[in-house]
């Protein structure tokens, strides 16, 4: 397993339970908190980690040179895009190097690849790759596959043992051999698709549909602000229609359903094909923590103090890679406003370095002129009312973002601000 992320940790864990598995990782502080049983995304359990660990069934190892021949390799590592929205692959295509220096023709290795990529990288871009950093050939002495990753971090129901797995290999009986392996895995069955391309193409469609679909009530909720009504209160109503759907609007950000589209995109482009529904629903959240903070601002007096709840990039996850919250917050400090965040989950460390905020080590018994609750997490929505209430001065205002608390009652005089 190369690549010990939400993704690739738990996947190593289920197939520790049927085969021998090695998991690298080149952070070598992540190795060593799973050597002591810390998963820091919170996707699986410490007496998890450590019982495979013990077991012998599961290896962790943090240099290629420790890493002994495998019979399938698999690729669980992030493919981000860069300061232009352009994909980066540069993270799959070092793996892809790494792996073609430890295969071992004398068995013929499966390289399986799970990262996001836009349909073609894998044979055309990584299996290169490989043969080089080889001297193998494809298709004789190693052979390719892919299974889009489908994890959603935080999400306990949609787990990697429950859902449906989709496999491609390059041939018929890869496939077959895939389907096997991920079909020990997981309950939810296995789907063989027809190529890695289709595999490919299927992965990077369904974050953008989501992406799109959500793009769409983020456009209807700016549009019901300018008319003085809730996006909320409507959506409830729409959602009586037995096949209205249920997405809501909010900030769109994760490793996900914030970068695939772009990936998507990037092909199409490549192509020849200008891809303006995606693009356009892209933008349209790209841009929505910019139009929060306007519209929240223009019910904020001058320099007013905030405290923001919640800085990953959805609630009950430690993940802060593409929070759109700390846009809003950077959008909340250009007006002049001040503006303090807390986060139960987040690591304070990352959140000063990737988004340069210093995070408060706990709920302030400070007074505030407005409280923004950007990321329900569970410990927020415990909290009790009158707690939330004392946070807030006099005429102050109670910004809830995701309407994780609706019915909440707050002091006289404090303003209940929706979308």
């Amino acid at each position: 397993m190369i690549g010990l992320g939400y993704v690739g940790l738990p996947l190593a864990l289920r197939l520790s339970e049927h085969f021998h598995v090695q998991g690298l990782d080149t952070d070598a502080g992540r190795i060593a908190e799973l050597t002591d049983g810390f998963d820091r995304t919170h996707e699986v359990e410490r007496d998890q980690l450590l019982t495979a660990q013990q077991s012998g069934k599961l290896r962790l190892v943090g240099d290629p040179a420790q890493c002994e021949p495998a019979d399938l390799y698999i690729v669980t590592v992030p493919t981000p895009v860069d300061a232009d929205n352009r994909p980066d692959l540069s993270l799959v295509e070092r793996a892809s190097q790494t792996i073609g220096a430890m295969l071992s023709a004398e068995r013929r290795p499966v390289v399986v690849f799970e990262s996001t990529v836009y349909p073609g990288v894998t044979e055309d871009v990584c299996g290169p790759l490989i043969a080089a950093a080889s001297g193998l050939v494809r298709g004789r002495d190693f052979f390719l596959g892919y299974s889009p990753e489908r994890i959603n971090p935080g999400d306990r129901e949609h787990t990697v043992d429950r859902i449906t797995k989709v496999v491609a290999g390059e041939n018929a009986e890869i496939t077959q051999m895939l389907c096997a392996v991920y079909g020990k895995v997981t309950q939810g069955g296995v789907f063989p698709a027809t190529s890695i391309r289709v595999a490919e193409a299927a992965k990077v469609i369904e974050n953008a549909q989501r992406d799109i679909n959500i793009a769409f009530v983020n456009e209807v909720a700016q549009i019901t602000n300018r008319l003085g009504i809730s996006i909320w209160d409507v959506l409830e109503a729409a959602g009586t229609k037995w096949n209205f759907l249920p997405f809501q609007p909010g900030l769109v950000g994760g490793h996900c359903i914030g970068v695939d589209p772009y990936y998507l995109s990037h092909c199409a482009q490549g192509l020849g094909h200008n891809p303006q529904v995606i693009l356009a629903g892209r933008a349209i959240n790209d841009g929505m923590a910019a139009w929060l903070a306007q519209a929240l601002g223009r019910d904020l007096p001058e320099r007013a103090e905030i405290l923001v709840l919640g800085l990953t990039f959805k609630e009950n996850v430690p993940d802060l890679r593409n929070s759109k919250v700390a846009d809003l917050i950077a959008g909340l400090k250009q007006q002049g406003h001040r503006v303090s965040v807390h986060d139960p989950l987040a690591d304070p460390g990352e959140a000063r370095h990737e988004h340069g905020i210093d995070l408060l080590d706990a709920v302030p018994d400070d007074q505030f002129d407005a409280v923004i609750l950007a990321v329900p997490h569970a410990d927020y929505r415990a909290l009790a009312e009158a707690r939330l209430g004392q946070l807030l001065r006099p005429e102050g205002l109670f910004a809830d973002i995701k309407n994780a608390v609706p019915g909440l009652a707050l002091p006289s005089g404090v303003r209940h601000w929706r979308i």
